[in-house]
Formats: structure tokens, C-alpha cells, sequence
């Protein structure tokens, strides 16, 4: 995949591998393609590729609570054709899924050629999450097992026609605490709180921190993440939608060619019928 300069300012940088250090907040927003017109070409594209059948898109977002990956994936979706586009939100793994390998429980909902999929979490955090919240015995986890298992994944699904792309929404501090505490004022968001998330903002420093290490170790180039501002969600939506659209227009810049001989038949059929 050949990403334009646009998307490339977005690349994780390994050698700074701090989240602290990326921009939360995107200070050229009269710099930003137009958020209307990059879903616009997500679905034209996102249909172009359901049409040809030949790849897939696999879109991974990460974040911390709060960091509005829901609202960006419905977003995505505004355009897009449902036939060939689907969500799946990953929390803990369940005891069933804990029961087999980390791969096991995303495996079924990977995209079939044509499809686009975006996954709401996913198998990283398997070296992340679990790293705050283990699953099972804590000795018996293997990290760096973990991350050559994800880019051995992750680059097998490259290779058989699979583009992956990967989204981290970076939130402050304090934004994450404000819309921790705007949930109590929303009615119809105190659904969404849960103690959990009480939780997760008290071990946030250390998500933090496996979250670095585990961007790090599963950036390729390949499989690349993108740390996208996410205290401002039209700033975030905006820049992912149009990374996506220049994604997408690579994987299926046209329709299938027509099948002449099957044209001349339509016209022969309709011929028959009285259609001119």
C-alpha cells in the first residue's frame, strides 16, 4: 500500500514510541479535507471494492475509553453500503474465548474479499488490556510471543489481499476526564457508564504504557498505526475518513470491466421483449 504524504504524517514514529508526545489536538483544522466529501468517497470506493471482490479492508481502532470509537465507526458507516460493510466491538475476552488462543476470538470476523471491516478494539488488546486485566494466570503470558504473533498475523493477512490499517485516538488526560464526567450529565449516555471505566481511569498511566510499547512492537509497514488527535471528534472523524477514502480508492479504483458477450445478450433479450 503506497499512502499519500497526507496519511504518512500520521505513521506511529517507533523511535517515539510516547503517546504524550503526539498531538491530541490538530491546530490546522482549515487544513483538513472536508469530512462530507471523504465519506462520500468511502462509500463510492467502499462499493467499488464490494463489486470487484479481489480485497478486503480491515480497519482496527484503539483508544481509551471515551475516545469516541463508536461514534467514528457509525460515522464510517454513513455512506456505506451494508452489504459490504461491517462493525464488531471486542471487550474482555469472555472464559470461552479465554479458553483458546488470542487470535481465536477475531478470526471469524475478519472481511471477506469485498468487504470492509472495522473492528472496535481487537486482537491487540491482547497485549494491552490484558496486560492491566489478565485473564488467566499472569505468569503464563508470554508478551514478546504475543507481539511476533500479531505481526506474523497481521502480515499474513497483508499477503492474501487484506489491507490493515490501524487507528489510535489519542486523548489528554484532562479531555478523557471531561467526558468521563459529561456521561453523568447526559442522560442518555449514563448507559455507557460502568465501573469499568472507574477502573480503566485509574489505571490509565499504565494502559498508557502497554499501550506504547504494544503500538511500537506491532508497527509495520504493513500493517501501520496512525495516532490520530482525538480530543476533538470532527477533527478525529475528519482525518481517519480521509486516510480511509485514499486507502480505499488504492484497493478498488474501478468497477469490474463488463462482460461483452453478456451485454449483447441483455440487448438481444431486450430486443425480443419490444425494448429499445
Amino acid at each position: 500500500m503506497k499512502y499519500t504524504a497526507f496519511a504518512r504524517s500520521w505513521f506511529l514514529n517507533p523511535d517515539q514510541p510516547a503517546l504524550e508526545g503526539y498531538p491530541s489536538l490538530y491546530e490546522g483544522d482549515d487544513k483538513l479535507p472536508a469530512l462530507e466529501a471523504s465519506l462520500e468517497e468511502i462509500g463510492e470506493y467502499q462499493r467499488r471494492l464490494w463489486a470487484n471482490r479481489k480485497q478486503a479492508l480491515l480497519v482496527v481502532i484503539h483508544g481509551p475509553d471515551t475516545s469516541g470509537k463508536d461514534s467514528l465507526i457509525r460515522t464510517l458507516a454513513t455512506y456505506a453500503d451494508p452489504a459490504g460493510f461491517h462493525a464488531w466491538s471486542f471487550g474482555r475476552p469472555n472464559a470461552s474465548e479465554a479458553a483458546h488462543d488470542f487470535l481465536w476470538r477475531v478470526t471469524p470476523y475478519l472481511p471477506a474479499y469485498g468487504q470492509m471491516v472495522a473492528f472496535n478494539r481487537s486482537h491487540h488488546e491482547a497485549v494491552i488490556g490484558e496486560r492491566v486485566w489478565p485473564v488467566r494466570d499472569a505468569s503464563t503470558y508470554h508478551w514478546p510471543a504475543r507481539f511476533e504473533a500479531i505481526r506474523n498475523f497481521e502480515r499474513h493477512l497483508v499477503s492474501e489481499g487484506t489491507c490493515v490499517v490501524k487507528i489510535w485516538l489519542n486523548l489528554s488526560e484532562d479531555e478523557h476526564k471531561q467526558r468521563l464526567l459529561k456521561r453523568l450529565d447526559k442522560p442518555r449516555k449514563r448507559w455507557k457508564f460502568d465501573r469499568s471505566d472507574i477502573e480503566g481511569w485509574k489505571q490509565r498511566a499504565r494502559y498508557q504504557a502497554f499501550a506504547e510499547e504494544a503500538l511500537a512492537q506491532t508497527h509495520t509497514e504493513e500493517a501501520p498505526w496512525f495516532i490520530v488527535p482525538g480530543d476533538r471528534k470532527p477533527q478525529a472523524r475528519a482525518i481517519v475518513a480521509a486516510l480511509l477514502a485514499g486507502v480505499l480508492k488504492q484497493l478498488a479504483p474501478d468497477y469490474p470491466a463488463e462482460h461483452p458477450d453478456v451485454l449483447e445478450d441483455y440487448r438481444q433479450l431486450l430486443a425480443a421483449n419490444g425494448v429499445s
